[in-house]
């Protein structure tokens, strides 16, 4: 096949399931040491992934709160640290950094994203999120989290300013003239003059233009404001997809806005978050993921539904063995939510079925089979215009990241779905990006 998938890792803690630091092959710790984030890093490098995926959250979860007693979710390290880091001790792999537009500024952003893309050598990427917690809120002043419709307002002006500092040099810009005693060209020098609704930023930005042109500007919004901000900014989606028809539909609806901003499909790459499970056999690789189930009791796997979900849904009102309401809203969990009433809608999971289901993947693709099986289901959303690529979530860690790039990897070139070798040297050449 000439179009190959894109994958990225989303490094998180233990593992992306509930359960996964209480599995004996992961390595709990209160901060996740440097070493153990390289040694992911390294190990999906040598798989020939595009790109590492930093998550973050600025806030612990209240003290009554079950999922901060009962999951490696308490703590995160901070990601521009840990992306600098990593951009000296890796060289091929892409680093998308997570950023929040509701509680930082456009300035600080675009000069720290910038100068971490000139550290690593244009392998940097900036995922641009408005936040979903009432914690975070308060960290930062407020006193509760602002409406969806004004967060995702101040994301879109928040990402049109860090894009135009991004733009504030010429590549030529500085030609060092030791003759003529000319170090900047001020002509290709660009003052930003922002004035909008929410930021008033001049420029320029003290930084030279990226070594790949402009870092790579990531969104995860999968709401309908979600969805247009990155149809005119992002070069990278991370979506939530659990069916195989959703997938398609968003696929096809976020590729379809992109005309109306002046920008090509191709000009950008959806990637659906995917949780797989993988041993030599599928019974191998089932029994691996039932006993991750085990340990998820009601109270914990109720408390972790709670988290994806927000606040303003309160769980405890419902019966474990009735479906949820389709009438449910939230302020907070837009996507996460229609995709959870999307399952319980399609296969009448109960609510103690559903916190199960969301103990796991989290609403994502979920595979769990043979190295065949998942290159299997991986391919059918690759060719069935459902996803340019994955981000692999992997249940736990290191083991879910080593049975992947062992297994399935070998299996996706076999088909040709993936390279053999990297064949650029900045995140955009990766990614098939201008």
């Amino acid at each position: 096949m000439t179009r190959q998938m894109k994958l990225g890792l989303f490094v998180l803690n233990t593992g992306h399931h509930a359960a996964s630091w209480r599995d004996p092959s992961t390595q709990p710790s209160p901060a996740m040491p440097f070493s153990t984030v390289l040694a992911l890093a390294q190990t999906a490098e040598r798989g020939l992934f595009d790109v590492v995926f930093l998550a973050d959250s600025a806030a612990t979860a209240d003290s009554s709160s079950t999922i901060l007693s009962r999951t490696d979710r308490a703590t995160f390290l901070e990601p521009a640290t840990t992306a600098a880091a990593l951009a000296v001790s890796t060289s091929r792999i892409g680093i998308v950094i997570t950023q929040n537009t509701t509680y930082d500024q456009p300035y600080h952003v675009a000069r720290r994203i910038l100068s971490l893309d000139h550290l690593s050598g244009g392998r940097i990427g900036c995922n641009l999120v408005t936040g979903v917690s009432e914690s975070e809120a308060r960290n930062f002043g407020h006193d509760g989290m602002p409406a969806h419709a004004t967060r995702y307002a101040r994301a879109s002006e928040f990402a049109d300013v860090v894009k135009g500092l991004w733009d504030s040099w010429d590549a030529d810009a500085f030609p060092m003239d030791r003759a003529s005693g000319v170090y900047v060209d001020t002509s290709k020098m660009r003052y930003l003059d922002h004035k909008g609704e929410y930021f008033q930023v001049r420029g320029p930005l003290n930084v030279a233009r990226s070594p790949q042109g402009m870092p790579v500007m990531v969104q995860a919004g999968g709401s309908v404001p979600g969805r247009d901000l990155a149809a005119r900014t992002a070069d990278m989606v991370y979506s939530v997809q659990g069916k195989l028809a959703s997938a398609q539909d968003f696929y096809s609806d976020l590729k379809g806005r992109m005309p109306r901003y002046g920008r090509a499909p191709e000009a950008l790459k959806i990637m659906p978050g995917l949780l797989a499970v993988t041993a030599p056999s599928r019974a191998e690789a089932e029994d691996k993921y039932a006993k991750l189930q085990e340990r998820v009791d009601t109270e914990l796997g109720l408390a972790f539904l709670q988290g994806l979900l927000g606040p303003d849904i309160d769980l405890q009102r419902y019966p474990l063995d009735e479906k949820l309401p389709d009438d449910l809203t939230t302020n907070f969990g837009t996507s996460q939510l229609a995709l959870l009433q999307e399952a319980t809608r399609t296969s009448d999971m109960t609510l103690r079925q559903l916190m199960r289901f969301a103990s796991g993947a989290r609403g994502h693709l979920f595979l769990c089979g043979s190295p065949a099986d998942i290159a299997d289901g991986m391919e059918e959303r690759f060719a069935g215009g459902a996803a340019d690529g994955f981000n692999l979530m992997p249940a736990t860690n290191p083991g879910g990241v080593d049975d992947f790039v062992t297994l399935v990897v070998p299996e996706l070139q076999r088909r040709g779905l993936m390279r053999s070798a990297y064949t650029g040297s900045t995140l955009r050449a990766h990614l098939g990006l201008a």
